[in-house]
């Protein structure tokens, strides 16, 4: 579905590193690292050319065999697809190592060719615009191995702990590509998804969306249907292969459905029950769960954790914080399961409303990771809510730009989790209404629920809801590595004082205290003077905004 105005990431990818020290290891292989030599495939991969602009993909049915013995993936998507205008040519994309077996449309044979990724498709006639078609796009091969899932995308290989194969894949920033065919780019989603998945019989599949049907085709495989009735982002569709059990639970009108290895049972009965309450908190800030036609699922996987839509990977070890510890410091992550909270709060901010261009990506980071202080607030009131979004700052690099290059399938800097979260902390503080901060962060969940969308409609949407032009702040924080910083200096027995920031004519206003209680200042990139004060004076409101403060 293309989502038209309506509107990666390697996963915890250098902030969480960074927590245990390897930053500049995971600096090295991030996707947004600023030292890539942007390619011809980036383009490809990452460009809305005519070859895709011209087709809306409106329906996807994903039908393969996976062969845990062989490691391979063999099958067929039909793609269903509505002309935009008239053509003869679309891309769609599949990496250069899978097995182009055949395409066929209306009983014929497509003719094809192949550079890098993508997938050129000819048709034999011209496709008029409005017309309805649909292709067959067969397949097989051994999709990558991912070397550290979820920060490097591909397929997990694994076995559980009584030698059952256990397998998963993690794809978001590396592409879907890497497994099925598909119209890889995030700007276009189909309104809903078949997903076939036969596996060895003494196995099953758990995928998004809920089972149709089971059936034992007789060859020592059982296939799986699986329905998703609602759009899905390409890198959410996932499979989940292992011999799991299963409990549910239901939260209102909610279905809870829980798949984990026997040996983790016990255990995840009672994680899980931090569900129900985390989905209290969300609805009541964000509003109703997005997928609920679909369900909720949590899915025993082997690698850390995933938004999968519907069907979120945990892998936290069924432990409070991240892996049992805290990525910040303050001490309350260790209160909740950290997989469950951020990846759960991707329901809302990353599956239901999706950045168009992989370049927009703070907008499923920012505001997720903003998110579990929300979830903090909810739990624990507004005082570890500061506690908690204030511990962010230990983990802003402020290495680059949040917001990265268009068009080549290329994400900012990694500070989209923290430096994104503490950025929204400070706009709540700008409004200075928390009636409407709320209805803001509920409104942007529904009023872009199911959509694809930008940075520059997110912030065209909050300044109408405010009344506010709140663009300057979105631009600095978002397009330039530097936070801003209020400069004070002496003169007299007055105080000085002004911006220095990238955004031409910034002007945060910001809280401060002279000594008389608290006052609101709008500086501005000159000087302004605050009489008979000195600097070293004034306190600032440091736990309600993000800005750094010089004293000359």
């Amino acid at each position: 579905m293309n989502r038209k105005h309506k509107n990666i990431h390697l996963k915890f990818s250098l902030l969480t590193i960074a927590a245990f020290g390897l930053a500049t290891i995971s600096a090295s292989a991030q996707l947004m690292d600023g030292q890539k030599k942007l390619t011809r495939a980036d383009s490809l991969r990452g460009t809305l050319s005519p070859e895709r602009t011209c087709f809306d993909v409106k329906f996807y049915h994903l039908n393969i065999k996976v062969d845990p013995k062989a490691e391979t993936v063999a099958g067929y998507n039909d793609i269903s697809l509505e002309a935009e205008n008239d053509f003869k040519r679309i891309q769609i994309d599949l990496f250069e190592n899978m097995k182009v077996d055949s395409i066929t449309w209306k009983g014929q044979q497509l003719n094809y060719s192949r550079e890098y990724n993508a997938v050129f498709i000819n048709f034999p006639e011209t496709i008029t615009k409005g017309s309805n078609q649909t292709l067959r796009f067969y397949y097989s091969g051994k999709p990558i191995v991912a070397a550290r899932a979820p920060w490097d995308g591909g397929f997990i290989w694994k076995k559980d702990a009584a030698g059952s194969d256990w397998v998963g894949v993690a794809c978001q920033g590396t592409g879907a590509s890497l497994w099925w065919p598909n119209k890889d780019h995030q700007s276009d989603e189909p309104d809903s998804m078949m997903i076939s998945v036969a596996v060895p019989s003494d196995l099953m599949d758990v995928s998004n969306g809920r089972l149709r049907k089971k059936e034992d085709l007789g060859n020592g495989f059982t296939r799986y249907d699986w329905f998703v009735s609602n759009p899905i982002n390409n890198y959410d569709v996932t499979i989940n292969i292992a011999n799991y059990k299963h409990f549910s639970d239901k939260i209102n009108k909610l279905d809870l459905d829980y798949y984990v290895l026997p040996e983790n049972l016990e255990k995840a009965k009672k994680q899980f029950q931090q569900v129900k309450p985390m989905i209290t908190c969300f609805e009541k800030y964000f509003g109703d769960y997005p997928f609920t036609s679909d369900g909720y699922k949590l899915v025993d996987t082997h690698y850390l954790g995933m938004e999968h839509q519907s069907a979120v990977a945990y892998g936290n070890k069924y432990t409070n914080g991240y892996l049992g510890r805290d990525l910040y410091g303050s001490g309350i992550q260790l209160r909740f399961d950290y997989i469950i909270i951020h990846e759960s709060g991707h329901e809302w901010f990353g599956n239901s409303v999706t950045a168009k261009d992989i370049a927009d990506m703070w907008i499923h980071e920012a505001f997720t990771s903003y998110a579990e202080a929300v979830y903090v607030e909810c739990m624990y009131g507004h005082n570890d809510y500061l506690k908690y979004v204030n511990s962010f700052k230990t983990r802003v690099l402020n290495d680059g730009p949040i917001i990265g290059p268009y068009g080549v399938n290329q994400e900012g800097s990694a500070d989209m989790y923290p430096k994104g979260a503490l950025m929204l902390s400070t706009i709540r503080s700008i409004i200075d209404n928390d009636a409407v901060w709320f209805s803001i962060l509920k409104g942007i969940p529904i009023d872009f629920r199911h959509k694809t969308t930008s940075t520059d409609e997110i912030i065209t949407y909050m300044n109408r809801k405010t009344g506010m032009d709140l663009t300057k702040v979105f631009y600095q924080y978002l397009k330039y590595a530097h936070i801003p910083e209020l400069q004070l200096k002496k003169e007299g027995n007055a105080t000085l004082y002004r911006w220095k920031a990238d955004v031409p004519g910034f002007d945060m206003p910001v809280k401060i205290d002279t000594g008389k209680g608290w006052q609101l200042i709008k500086p501005g990139s000159e000087w302004k003077r605050l009489e008979n004060i000195q600097p070293s004076a004034i306190k600032f409101a440091t736990d309600l905004y993000y800005f750094n403060v010089s004293r000359q």
